[in-house]
This record gives structure tokens, C-alpha cells and sequence, in this order.
């Protein structure tokens, strides 16, 4: 077995178990410290018949010499790469089988169809051990001296290839390490479970929450919701713009994508020139992350770490850029930013560029009869029958909706900033009191509604005022990227989070345009769901008596 094969067995090993899973083997951590790899026989057949040979080079040789067709000075000739290299393989393979002749003159046209990327052979041991050719230089190749110069050269070429393959081991290396780290983690932590007086239960994760992180990434392993992300416009266009268009930010820098998801960020990122992109995410999303990133010929900028960022190890100690599509429901639902931030923490250089940069986030009291007639007072008569027994737990969850603009009755009001150079964990839950003026006489005030705006800014220290909007920021004048998710703008996935007040309870009359709310608003997390969100909220008009609500998403 090749050091490339031992490198991939490695890499598919520590990247194919899952960290975090309860299928770990019981067998003592000894075991997986000296793995030795079977020897194996490898035959490499013929591009034009069925003749097996030991060695790549020599089945190369046999070609030139039988068939006239010298496939390492055509590789060097058209510059190929590992993916064009497969396809070439392929192609030949497949018009062999139909006796059509080859011509040594062929371009990278002949081939280049990606139905060549499927193997045409079983097995092709040849596409396996394309990437222990020698490096291909900027000088052209003479033909008549293609295998001649390899044998020549073969001392630099060994060289080059230690260093590369030392390259691979070491990644490999970083990558099984932080998977023997988390099995054994695991074992320690099924150890200390079972009945002992020694056993700590404050290390000890508990079973629930073990439970809502499996169901949360789980969640993420199925087409849907990935198909309702990349669908958004909103969302995506908005990462797609910001990368292409500062290109120049990309070129040549080491990017992190931190929850992946198919890969898109991550091919955006290494078609505007990354040097190198990690991808982690800790769903079985990044199987097909990979197949995508293959399917685009970015395998060699690409590398897809499985794991959570928290647990897994990164082959470099420091980034360039943290990429990341981590916004929820009324921004913080899913708790997904402490592990970005936890990210940047580790490995953002100090210089370094978060994307997105800035959220502004804003609240607005609304009213809105036609939606309380038709949802929530219609339980009250359907076909002459009452069934409010169904509006149970209506006033105490958030809801996520698209709102129409005329529904806002008052001045919406930007109560966080969260600027994602300097924002920490504790930033996340937090009290803050707001106010907003009626603009328009209601006959009773039915909830509050909230949302955020995402900006994406091209350095470190630009600016984003607390109450700027980002439906307006382009127009200004201003540079980088910015979208919002309120119901001013185009609709996006995160629509908007809507608190109805319960009116049965929270008596509420008429309010004339010009009275004011004094408000305060709290985000919290639920005690029983720790990727929940629970909001707030307490306020009065005009000086009468306090009231307070408060809400879930679970």
C-alpha cells in the first residue's frame, strides 16, 4: 500500500466516525496507537487492453511504447490537474472500448464532460495513485523523452513527493488525533457514568442535553432545510456578493467554515481564490458537502472536517477569514454563534476577517385584528362549535412569520448590536429597555415583533451604526454587503419573530397615535432546551400599570 492509500485509509477512518456517537468500540485506546496496514498487492491495468503491471510507470511505458500514446507528456503538455488527470483516465479507457484511436494531439475539450469523473473501471487502481505523479512544472514536456526525464529527475521528484506526502501525513495525523482524543473522551465519560462513589457528576453530560444536540444536528443531515437555505436569495446572494466582489480579501488565504452545510460557502470562498478552506460541520450533511466539492473540482482547496468546532482539530493554528451562516430565528435561536465565537477565539489571526461582521437587531409593537380574527379568535366558533381548548400555548410561543409592513403601529427601535470581533458568550443573553412611539389610533396593541439585519463589512474597523438599517445601506453610499429579515425588505427564511399578547389576560384597550411604550426586553435560553430561546418582555403605556409576558422557540 501506497503512503497516499495509508493517508486516505487514515483520513476516512477519523473522518468517517462520528464524534460524538455512541458506536465506539470498547476495545482499550492501546489498540488504535500503532495501526500497521496489511501489505497489498496493486495492479495497474493498461489504458488500451487488459495487460496488469506492479508499477504506474511502467503500464505508462508499456502505452507509449505499444499504443504511441505517452499519457505523462500529454498530462504535462495541457497542464492537467488530479481531477483532469481522472477524466483523461476515463476517457481513454472508454474510447478504447469502442476501438475509436486516440490521438496524442487531443485537447482538454475531448474530455472535458464530468461523466468522466465517474471511474470507468471498477477499481482503477491507476485513478488511486494519480497523485503520486511528479508535480507538473510550468516547462512543456518532450515527448520522446517523457519517462527518460522521470528516471533523470527521479531524486527531486522523490523529494518533492516526501515533502508532500509529509504534508498529507501531518494533516492526517492532526485529524486521527483529535478523533482518538474524542473516543477516548467518550469512554471516560461512559466510565465515570457507571454506578461509583468516585464518579463526578458535574462531568457528566447530561442525557437531555446530549439528546437536543443529536436532535439538532440531525436536523440538519436532510435535503429540506438545505433547500430552503440555498433558495434564499436573501441569504445567499448576499455571501455570494460580498466574497465575489473583494476577491482580492480571498486571494491566497486560509478560510474557515465553520457549520458548513453542503459546501456552498466554502466553494464561494475557494473560486475567489482561498489558498485553502476548512469546512467543518458535525452533521452526515458533510458526506455530501464532499461529493459537492469533488462533483466542483475544489478537492484539493477543500478539506471537510466532521466534528463539532469546539472538539475538532484544525491541521493549521490559525485563519484568515471565519466564513459562517449561523443566524437563527429572531437571530440567536439555535445557538449556533457561541460556536463561532469559540472559533474565532482559537483560530482567527488578529488581523483576521469574521463574515458576517455586524447584526443589528430590532423591535417593533404591532396590530394586526385581521391576523387575530382569523387564527386565533376562530377557535372560538368553528362551525358553531367551541374549541378554544386549541389556543392552548398560542400566546407563549414565538411565532415566525411573514408580516406585512402596515401591521408595525409604532416606532421600531434597534435594541443589540452585536459586532463579531468583540462580542462574547455572555453578550448573548441580556436586559435592555426600549421605548417606541404609536403612530396610528389601535383598538388594542396584539404583540411585538422582531428581527435582524446582517452586514458584511471588508475590514476590521469599519463602522456600523447601531440604528442602521440595511434596506437603505446601499443607497447611502456605503460599502460592503447588508440584508435584512424584516417586513420591509424582500422575504427571507428567517422571516420575522412575532409575540402575541395575550389580551385575556393582559387587559389592553384603545391607544391613540402619540402615546408612548416604555419597554424592557430580555433573550434568555430555556432551561430545557439549551439551543431554545425565550424572550421578555414588560412594559407600560403612558405611565399606566406595568405588564409582562414572556415567550418561547423550542
Amino acid at each position: 500500500m501506497s503512503v497516499s492509500n495509508l493517508a486516505q485509509m487514515l483520513v476516512s477512518e477519523a473522518s468517517g466516525s462520528e464524534i460524538g456517537s455512541d458506536k465506539t468500540d470498547s476495545t482499550d485506546e492501546e489498540e488504535w496507537k500503532d495501526i500497521e496496514p496489511d501489505q497489498e498487492v496493486v495492479n495497474f491495468i493498461s489504458l488500451f487492453d487488459n495487460q496488469e503491471f506492479t508499477d504506474i510507470f511502467a503500464m505508462f511505458n508499456y502505452c507509449r511504447e505499444k499504443y504511441g500514446f505517452d499519457f505523462l507528456e500529454i498530462r504535462q503538455r495541457l497542464g492537467l490537474d488530479f481531477y483532469n488527470s481522472i477524466k483523461l483516465v476515463n476517457f481513454i479507457r472508454a474510447e478504447a472500448l469502442e476501438g475509436r484511436t486516440i490521438s496524442s494531439s487531443l485537447s482538454k475539450a475531448d474530455f472535458e464532460d464530468d461523466l468522466y469523473l465517474k471511474p470507468f473501471l471498477e477499481n482503477d487502481a491507476v485513478l488511486y495513485n494519480l497523485d503520486d505523479l511528479p508535480v507538473i512544472s510550468g516547462q512543456r514536456h518532450d515527448p520522446a523523452s517523457g519517462i527518460k526525464e522521470i528516471i533523470e529527475s527521479q531524486d527531486s521528484i522523490l523529494e518533492i513527493r516526501v515533502s508532500e506526502l509529509e504534508e498529507k501525513l501531518r494533516r492526517v495525523e492532526g485529524q486521527f488525533d483529535s478523533y482518538r482524543t474524542s473516543v477516548s473522551r467518550i469512554l471516560d465519560e461512559r466510565l465515570q457514568a457507571m454506578p461509583s462513589g468516585e464518579a463526578s457528576v458535574s462531568k457528566i453530560k447530561s442525557k437531555d442535553e446530549s439528546d437536543l444536540d443529536s436532535h439538532y444536528f440531525s436536523s440538519y443531515a436532510y435535503n429540506d432545510i438545505h433547500e430552503t437555505m440555498l433558495k434564499d436569495t436573501v441569504r445567499t446572494d448576499a455571501y455570494r456578493d460580498f466574497i465575489y466582489h473583494n476577491k482580492h480579501l480571498f486571494a491566497g488565504k486560509t478560510v474557515l467554515d465553520v457549520g458548513c452545510g453542503t459546501g456552498i460557502l466554502s466553494m464561494f470562498c475557494a473560486k475567489a481564490g482561498a489558498k485553502h478552506v476548512f469546512a467543518v460541520d458535525n452533521s452526515n450533511i458533510i458526506e455530501k458537502a464532499r461529493e459537492n466539492i469533488f462533483n466542483n473540482s475544489f478537492g484539493d482547496i477543500i478539506t471537510c472536517i466532521r466534528g463539532k468546532i469546539e472538539e475538532a482539530t484544525l491541521p493549521v493554528k490559525s485563519v484568515d477569514i471565519i466564513v459562517s451562516e449561523w443566524m437563527g430565528y429572531c437571530l440567536l435561536y439555535e445557538a449556533m454563534l457561541e460556536s463561532v465565537l469559540f472559533a474565532r477565539d482559537k483560530y482567527l489571526r488578529p488581523n483576521g476577517l469574521m463574515i458576517p461582521s455586524h447584526m443589528n437587531m430590532w423591535v417593533a409593537p404591532i396590530a394586526d385584528p385581521d391576523y387575530i380574527a382569523d387564527h386565533i379568535l376562530f377557535w372560538r366558533d368553528v362551525y358553531g362549535f367551541d374549541m378554544k381548548a386549541m389556543q392552548a400555548g398560542i400566546h407563549e410561543e414565538i411565532l415566525i412569520l411573514d408580516m406585512p409592513p402596515e401591521t408595525i403601529c409604532g416606532e421600531i427601535y434597534p435594541f443589540l448590536q452585536l459586532d463579531l470581533y468583540s462580542a462574547n458568550v455572555k453578550d448573548l443573553t441580556f436586559m435592555t429597555k426600549w421605548k417606541s412611539m404609536i403612530c396610528k389610533d389601535i383598538n388594542t396593541l396584539d404583540g411585538f415583533m422582531i428581527w435582524f439585519d446582517s452586514f458584511f463589512m471588508p475590514n476590521r474597523d469599519d463602522v456600523v451604526p447601531k440604528n442602521s438599517k440595511a434596506e437603505s445601506w446601499p443607497n447611502n453610499g456605503n460599502k460592503g454587503v447588508a440584508f435584512t429579515t424584516g417586513p420591509n425588505g424582500k422575504p427571507s427564511h428567517w422571516k420575522q419573530g412575532v409575540m402575541l399578547i395575550d389580551n385575556i389576560k393582559v387587559k389592553s384597550g384603545p391607544i391613540k397615535a402619540g402615546q408612548e411604550i416604555l419597554a424592557e426586553l430580555a433573550f434568555s435560553i430555556p432551561e430545557k432546551n439549551l439551543r431554545g430561546l425565550k424572550i421578555s418582555m414588560k412594559w407600560s403605556i403612558n405611565e399606566e400599570s406595568e405588564k409582562s409576558q414572556s415567550w418561547e422557540l423550542q
